[in-house]
């Protein structure tokens, strides 16, 4: 169907894969969409903004940690690596890896085009003598990355914790298809966020500005907008919870009352106190990290952590893989 309300005023068309994901999400019990339609580029933005709140704590200790090792990761990477970053790069990360390791070409990844371009454009600028090639994808598949760094040594760079958003099934197949997109030989610098106290990890994931709420329920205004949808956004309010037993907050966006909505002509009705599950931010312990690494074939070369031992930051490599033992 053919989309209107584009923001640059031209009509698009609505991705099938978030049609399907958000009728799928919405008709299963309990109700979830995934996260990753988060990211259009009014969500991209927010989230920006959220990386600045004083109550997160994790792009502040993540970028602290970067300043740290980057000094001492070209020696350990080798210089003249392709970085391939999964997401499109952020102001502050970015640029201290990009200085850290001189590398040879620049392709940041992601699904949010415009959010991309535009990082891809910030990057340019600041770079201007690195070859920076933006890639639209769906990373979470095996890609064929762009011919010209074909025969290139590349360090893969996940930055932010966004592995702990997927379930540990899904980070593994993830690890798996970066190994794939990147092949046996590359190395790979991932963030991933330590269990705490829930008193912590709560306020990070719902601030007292409200910005992680609007994020939130801009995936509601997303689907209102791109699928034809008539949902009450003013109905759900942001909830962020601890779930001890998957070691991971959850996002939720719970109805404060009864509603019934139509997304592209199909009816749902929603009770008060029902919520649509939108997020999830797993967090991995020391042990557990190296497992989820290896699982996923990576083998952890080092690894960082803050002074209290909050966030780690972890170099692994895609070593060849060997029968057992």
């Amino acid at each position: 169907m053919l989309k209107p309300e584009a923001e640059d005023g031209q009509a698009t068309l609505a991705d099938p894969q978030f049609r399907a994901d958000v009728l799928a999400g919405l008709e299963r019990r309990p109700r979830a969409i995934p996260a990753r339609w988060f990211y259009d580029h009014r969500g991209s933005q927010l989230f920006e903004q959220i990386t600045d709140l004083p109550e997160y704590y994790p792009t502040r200790t993540e970028t602290a940690l970067l300043a740290t090792l980057c000094p001492d990761l070209q020696e350990m990477t080798g210089a003249g690596r392709a970085v391939v970053e999964f997401g499109s790069g952020s102001s502050t990360k970015t640029p201290l890896l990009l200085r850290g390791v001189k590398p040879s070409s620049y392709v940041p990844i992601d699904i949010s085009g415009e959010f991309l371009r535009q990082s891809a454009r910030d990057l340019s600028d600041a770079f201007p003598d690195l070859l920076v090639l933006p890639f639209e994808a769906d990373f979470t598949r095996p890609l064929t990355l762009p011919h010209a760094i074909a025969g290139a040594p590349k360090l893969g760079f996940f930055p932010g914790s966004t592995i702990g958003n997927l379930t540990p099934l899904a980070a593994v197949d993830l690890l798996r298809a970066m190994r794939v997109s990147l092949a046996e030989g590359a190395m790979l610098l991932i963030g991933m966020d330590r269990i705490k106290d829930p008193a912590v990890l709560v306020p990070a994931y719902d601030d007292a500005a409200g910005v992680t709420a609007a994020f939130n329920r801009n995936l509601l205004e997303r689907i209102n907008r791109e699928l034809d949808a008539t949902i009450p956004v003013e109905a759900f309010t942001h909830e962020a919870r601890w779930n001890d037993d998957r070691a991971r907050i959850e996002m939720h966006l719970v109805a404060t009352r009864d509603v019934a909505f139509t997304v592209e002509g199909r009816s749902f009705e929603i009770a008060a106190g029902e919520s649509i599950h939108t997020e999830n931010s797993h967090k991995y312990g020391e042990r557990d990290a190296r497992i989820l690494l290896r699982a996923g074939g990576w083998t952890p070369v080092r690894e960082w952590t803050d002074a209290e031992g909050r966030f780690a930051v972890i170099l692994a490599e895609a070593q060849p893989e060997r029968p057992a033992p």
